[in-house]
């Protein structure tokens, strides 16, 4: 009974030892991997320029895109090497830019505030050329013969524009993007997403705009969407302020002229003149 009682003991024993020396190898292992890695973080550390630091902190945060960066560590950097112009930022306040302005020695551009619009209200309206069943993004649609609308110019209605937009101030409504102005930030995210081209900037004192992307001829404009513009004129004609001019059978507008009496809205036949 003895003899067992210690040769139980003994393999005890050998067993303890053999688990002390696994943890004590694991254990061992370890500590090696640490240490490599923190000589390995000193020895390749990149410290950041404090230029770029202090630009990022400065700048509004949003990482959308609009700036053409992937986010505002790339904006800053591209700021601080000289390579980008600050005024391609539009999310960050002008109190800050100007401590940017003042930390990079370039003066900074005063901006009038804007939101972004999308110049087409086709949607459903617009006539389709074939059924798309490809992959739902606006960039594949628009790969394929230039969409699939018979407008080369209409919204093709997949949303790009709002997938890209970081504050959710885009939705599709009827097949076509429209921006919630006070959601909008001005990023420019979605008018770099739009594979149209047809998101741009107006001012946000400006009461209306024009939602039609089209420069064809009124029998063209006919035949393609039921609300396009066919280029009367007669909201040029009837704006007791000499506030649109028309360009290329388009109507433009100069919002430093337009008082918002939205004659122009009344006496648009196609309805392509839109309130904000």
């Amino acid at each position: 009974m003895n003899s067992l009682y210690s040769a139980l003991c003994a393999v005890t024993v050998e067993t303890w030892k053999t688990v002390g020396i696994v943890f004590g190898i694991l254990f061992a292992i370890a500590l090696v991997i640490v240490i490599a890695i923190l000589v390995v973080g000193k020895v390749f550390k990149v410290d950041m320029d404090e230029k770029v630091t202090s630009i990022l902190e400065n700048l509004a945060g949003a990482n959308c895109g609009g700036c053409g960066c992937s986010g505002c560590a790339g904006f800053a950097a591209k700021l601080a090497n000289g390579t980008a112009d600050l005024s391609a930022c539009h999310v960050t306040s002008p109190e800050k830019k100007a401590e940017i302005a003042a930390l990079l020695g370039v003066t900074v551009k005063e901006e009038e505030p804007q939101v972004a619009i999308v110049k087409c209200n086709g949607g459903e309206n617009a006539v389709k050329a074939f059924e798309y069943k490809g992959n739902p993004t606006c960039a594949a649609c628009n790969s394929l013969l230039g969409g699939n609308k018979v407008c080369k110019t209409a919204c093709l209605g997949c949303g790009d524009c709002a997938n890209a937009c970081p504050e959710g101030a885009i939705s599709i409504i009827g097949g076509v993007a429209k921006v919630d102005p006070d959601k909008c930030i001005n990023c420019g995210a979605c008018i770099i997403a739009c594979p149209k081209h047809i998101i741009e900037r107006i001012p946000v004192k400006a009461p209306v705009y024009v939602a039609c992307s089209s420069h064809c001829k009124a029998k063209e404009v006919m035949a393609s969407c039921k609300v396009g513009c066919i280029g009367c004129g007669v909201c040029a004609m009837k704006c007791p302020h000499g506030a649109i001019t028309m360009v290329n059978n388009l109507p433009v507008f100069d919002y430093d002229k337009c008082t918002g009496c939205k004659t122009c809205v009344a006496v648009c036949p196609r309805h392509i003149i839109l309130e904000r």
